[in-house]
């Protein structure tokens, strides 16, 4: 019962935001559509962060490596959009695995530390080489190569609509993917592992292995969300790789609720809204933000989702 609930819940939410796509104003469904992407990046931090408790403050660099892999196989070697696509998950998988396997040796505060550390690394390197990354400047993707070729049609990503469409169809895959692992036995142990990593190593479990794969599938979704970004976007720069997008992942889980599938998604909205409606009115949008922030914590202390399931929907997941 419970699970069917959760299923319906998420189904009417994926149809709510189908359906806004031909409600909204242009400008409202452009941002929708940033949302959603930079939401599937939340949601695969909250893979690690709420599901495993790894307090990362690297991830910009698992984005930044799908946004790379994917805007500069396309701006410099001419690949269509799903050999780029390809490129920017592989190049985010294999980024995770390594950094995965190396900060993984350290725990708390100290991996922290270490992920940071590798983030600014990754973020210093998009800065050294210019030539092929234009640093902060960054690289405009040509529209004319940004078409998504399927069997019998081809779409243009520079259009709003189908924009928006590629974005929720990947919020969908993300959030199905989301709901399918943390049901499953794997996410049952990773959520064990974060309330009591010494019980499950005495029960037999490998911890070691199951973070590494929490790690991988985190870097994954990432990847892909900035593999979309550049893409749906058409602009791949440095500051994406910066440690802002790695605190921005956190906030956004937070404020949505840290471990629940939807909270990624409610916080991204959130966040974003409230700054783009106090700034129409002062140019002191972030004291207005702050206010917010605070009243929020105040009165949903475990973020949005998070706290609508503590005290009224105990089903959500």
């Amino acid at each position: 019962m419970r699970d069917a609930r959760s299923l319906w819940l998420h189904a009417a939410v994926i149809l709510l935001l189908f359906a806004l796509n031909f409600l909204l104003p242009e400008y409202h469904r452009g941002i929708f559509s940033r949302v959603m992407v930079l939401a599937v990046f939340a949601m695969g931090y909250n893979l690690a962060f709420g599901y495993t408790g790894l307090l990362s403050l690297g991830h910009a660099m698992f984005f930044a490596a799908g946004l790379y892999g994917t805007g500069l196989t396309i701006y410099h070697l001419g690949w269509s959009v799903w050999p780029a696509l390809g490129a920017g998950l592989l190049a985010g998988t294999l980024l995770a695995l390594v950094i995965g396997f190396l900060a993984l040796r350290t725990t708390g505060v100290a991996f922290m530390i270490v992920t940071l550390m590798f983030a600014q690394v990754f973020y210093l390197t998009t800065l050294y080489f210019t030539t092929y990354t234009r640093g902060e400047e960054g690289l405009v993707l040509p529209q004319a190569m940004r078409t998504l070729a399927l069997p019998g049609a081809s779409f243009s990503l520079t259009d709003p609509t189908t924009r928006y469409m590629a974005a929720l169809a990947l919020l969908t895959i993300a959030l199905g993917l989301t709901l399918f692992l943390v049901r499953s036995p794997y996410g049952r142990a990773l959520i064990a592992i974060r309330e009591n990593e010494e019980r499950m190593r005495m029960l037999g479990y490998d911890v070691f292995a199951n973070k590494l794969g929490s790690v991988v599938i985190s870097g994954l979704i990432c990847a892909a969300a900035g593999a979309a970004y550049a893409v749906l976007f058409g602009y791949v720069g440095s500051g994406f790789a910066s440690i802002q997008y790695s605190i921005l992942p956190l906030l956004w889980v937070l404020l949505g609720g840290a471990a629940t599938t939807l909270g990624p998604f409610v916080g991204t909205l959130f966040m974003f809204y409230i700054i783009d409606t106090a700034s129409d009115y002062t140019t002191a949008y972030l004291l207005v933000v702050g206010l917010a922030l605070i009243l929020l914590i105040l009165y949903f202390p475990k973020g949005i989702a998070g706290t609508v399931r503590e005290r009224w929907l105990p089903w959500l997941p």
